[in-house]
């Protein structure tokens, strides 16, 4: 099943529907270690079936997740750039 919708949120309450690679990249670049740590973005169901996640780590390392209930996929990694994570994660949603 395709999400046909999916939202991102952040830890400061930053809510998105939809939002595209360019406000992925605003959105992961806003993050910071004074309490906005993270976003997930994932589709807007009750039950979503994946999950992505950016989560930084100090001043310019992101840990990226990326989940597939359905699947059973689940992969973590370490990135630094914001706009390359949001081209990665886009992509990766893109082929759920």
């Amino acid at each position: 099943m395709v999400a046909e919708r999916y939202c991102a949120d952040s830890e400061n309450g930053d809510h998105v529907d939809d939002p595209s690679a360019r406000v992925l990249t605003r959105l992961i670049a806003s993050l910071d270690l004074a309490g906005n740590t993270f976003v997930v973005i994932q589709p807007d169901t009750d039950d979503p079936a994946w999950f992505t996640s950016a989560v930084l780590l100090d001043s310019v390392t992101y840990e990226v997740e990326r989940h597939d209930h359905r699947t059973g996929e689940q992969a973590k990694t370490t990135m630094t750039n914001p706009a390359a994570i949001a081209h990665d994660l886009t992509a990766w949603m893109t082929s759920r």
